[in-house]
Order: C-alpha cells, then structure tokens, then sequence
C-alpha cells in the first residue's frame, strides 16, 4: 500500500526563502549596473557557493578533519546573501547605489571562482588518507647448500697386544753378539695391518720410523718387523 505524499512544512520553508533571497540579490545586482543575465547570475552564483562551502564542511567535520577554509567560505557567501537582504529593506537607495557597493558586486565573480575552485578542488578525506599500499619485500634467494667437505679421519693405531715376558736365560753369561729379536706372531700380524692401512690411505709403503711410532716398539725391533713385512 503506498503512503500518501504530504507537504514537508520545512521544504516549503526553504523553498520561500531561497526566492526571496533570490530576488533579492538580482534587485541588489541590477542596481548596481548589472542588467540582464547578468543580474540573475548574481543570486546563482551566491547561493551555490553557500550550498557547498556547507556541505564541505559537513564532509571535513564528519572526517574530523580542520574545516577553516570552508567556514571561511562560507562565511562570506553567507554575508553577500544577508547584506543584499538587508540592503533592499529601505537602507539603500536603489536608484542610487554606493561606489563601494559596485565594487562589490563587480568583483564577486572573481571571488566566487575563486571559492568554488578551491572547494572543489580540495582532498577528499578518504582519498588523502588513503593508506599506501603495503609493498612486501622481495624474498631473499636461498643459497643453495654446500655438499658437506669429505674429512679423512685416521684410524687411531691399535692397541699393541702385550708381548711375552722374556725369561732370563739361567745358565751363563750374555753372549758377544746379540741376535736378532723374535717377532711374536699377534705383533707381526697386527704390524701387518698397521702397514695395510697406510698404503690403502697413502698409496705407499710404510716406512721404518712410521711403523715403530705406530707400533711403539724400540728401533731394533721395528727394523725386524719391517724386515719381515718385506
């Protein structure tokens, strides 16, 4: 069921008194030398600048946002549309305008570009406080992961199974020359591997004084040990 349309009293309101303000800036024009369209560009050009100088502010003060410059414009549309109200209430001889008032009137298209220009050429709020696009930073390449360095790790020598105690011969002195020491067998098999060892990591054959240091054994010995190795 649609309602029925009824008169808005504040509309109505609005609409008598911009008339009147209308009329009563063209009489204000006319009479101080602007005939013609010209006098009824006049009240155009006062009332456009009041309607959006108003709703620049409006917009500002929602944004919270300074609204000075637009209070300032509004200001002055305000004061050139109350002055003509006034002027044409008998205080002003129409047929006689003032020299000051015809400045007036002759330099308001000049302020009123100027106005509307800077109004609507003011940031809106959104778009200047529009926040900048967050940019992401460029990933940094992964360097690639090195092969792990190949260590050669000597085999600690092994432990030199013990040796026999020698048991001193009972009879009769030391002979003058000395034989050459016995090699026990364990010894000379570890030797063996000992000597093993260090050709598969050098590729060469093992020397005396290498063999006696891996071994422990004294000079003589290794010499013998060598000697069989052989």
């Amino acid at each position: 069921m649609s309602r029925p349309n009824r008169f808005d009293p504040v509309l109505i309101q609005a609409v008598i008194a911009g008339a009147l303000s209308f009329a009563h800036l063209h009489d204000i024009a006319e009479a101080a030398g602007q005939h013609g369209w010209k006098a009824w560009a006049y009240p155009v050009s006062v009332d456009l600048l009041l309607v959006a100088a108003w709703r620049r502010m409006r917009t500002l003060r929602a944004a919270d946002r300074p609204a000075r410059a637009a209070w300032t414009w509004f200001v002055i549309a305000l004061t050139a549309s109350l002055g003509a109200n006034v002027s044409t209430a008998g205080l002003l001889d129409m047929n006689a305008v003032p020299a000051w008032l015809r400045i007036l009137v002759a330099g308001w298209p000049a302020l009123a570009f100027l106005g509307g220009t800077l109004l609507a050429h003011t940031p809106a709020p959104d778009a200047a406080e529009e926040p900048a696009a967050e940019t992401v930073p460029a990933r940094e390449p992964v360097p690639a992961a090195e092969p792990a360095p190949q260590v050669t790790v000597e085999r600690a020598p092994d432990p030199v199974p013990e040796l026999p105690a020698a048991t001193a011969p009972e009879t009769a002195p030391v002979p003058a020359l000395v034989s050459s020491p016995s090699v026990p067998p364990a010894l000379l098999a570890h030797a063996r591997k000992v000597a093993d060892t260090h050709h598969a990591a050098t590729g060469e054959p093992i020397d005396t004084a290498t063999l006696r240091t891996r071994l422990g054994v004294p000079p003589a010995l290794a010499d013998v040990i060598a000697a069989q190795l052989t």
